[in-house]
């Protein structure tokens, strides 16, 4: 009687397309910006053979999925017609989905630019608007692509003049929560659906500590957890580090904080350095199970 073996735990999943994602452990998405005007990286990536090349990079350290994109949304930016934003992502999407054997996400807001990156074999879809559009939520309900719906306030040109919360964790779960109901309701499976409560897309600095304190309230919701704050403004204003590319310390800090309080995907410039950290983690987290 006393014998039976506890019934097993489901693994959690983000279904994107042909790919499966396991959330058994944090997943990290390597962030491959193709633009001059990177906040992070300043166009170092800009042409197609570079930036295809900084993606095998990426995915030779680790990332489990590749996240691309060909318009920088970078607080005060202005948004970029989109026959160049196809002209700078579609032969990177191409090459590495046809070069790497994990996961190519799109990281647009038109969806122009989504649906030929899904005709190039793209995966997922990162839109940072949040599927406002009504036209890329049918493009999302007629896919099967991974989608991450983003909480930002506004638009990325005026997003960070002066942001105003009461609550900003409450208010941004909100809004994730009914824009994911509204995608289920248009036909999108939830299982297909990841929330990204957008760090440092209209918000102060107070207000992104506070929502990564509070970070399991929006795993709450259910759904998959996106967390992007790799070498932000907040880490700057935080550390007194000006130069975004020596905020890699940072960045790993808030990728381990993030993981350890519902974030199962994390996404970063700096792959090598996240990988290995939260490996070690999740090596802790085990040691002793059987």
């Amino acid at each position: 009687m006393g014998g039976a073996e506890p019934p097993a735990v489901a693994t959690r999943v983000w279904r994107c397309g042909v790919h499966t994602l396991f959330l058994d452990h944090p997943l990290v998405m390597g962030i491959v910006n193709v633009t001059p005007d990177s906040f992070s990286d300043g166009g170092r990536f800009a042409e197609p053979l570079s930036a295809v090349e900084r993606g095998r990079t990426l995915a030779a350290a680790g990332a489990d999925i590749i996240d691309v994109g060909g318009e920088s949304t970078r607080p005060g930016s202005d948004a970029v017609p989109v026959p160049l934003e196809l002209s700078r992502v579609q032969p990177v999407i191409s090459a590495l989905v046809h070069g790497l054997d994990i996961p190519i996400s799109v990281d647009t807001r038109h969806p122009e630019v989504a649906a030929a990156a899904l005709r190039d074999g793209a995966s997922i879809v990162n839109d940072v608007s949040g599927f406002r559009d009504p036209t890329m939520v049918e493009l999302a309900a007629g896919c099967d692509a991974g989608l991450v719906v983003m909480h930002m306030l506004g638009e990325p040109k005026s997003m960070q003049d002066e942001p105003h919360y009461d609550d900003v964790v409450a208010e941004v779960c909100d809004y994730l929560a009914r824009q994911a109901a509204m995608l289920e309701a248009s036909g999108v499976a939830r299982e297909r659906i990841a929330l990204d409560p957008g760090i440092g897309f209209g918000k102060t600095t107070a207000h992104n500590l506070e929502l990564l304190r509070r970070l399991h309230e929006v795993a709450a919701l259910g759904y998959p957890v996106v967390i992007g704050l790799s070498r932000k403004r907040f880490i700057g204003e935080v550390t007194g580090e000006v130069r975004p590319d020596r905020r890699v310390a940072g960045s790993v800090a808030g990728a381990v904080f993030s993981a350890l309080h519902g974030g199962d995907v994390i996404r970063v410039h700096d792959v090598a350095e996240t990988v290995q950290a939260l490996t070690v983690i999740t090596a802790i987290q085990e040691a002793g199970r059987d």
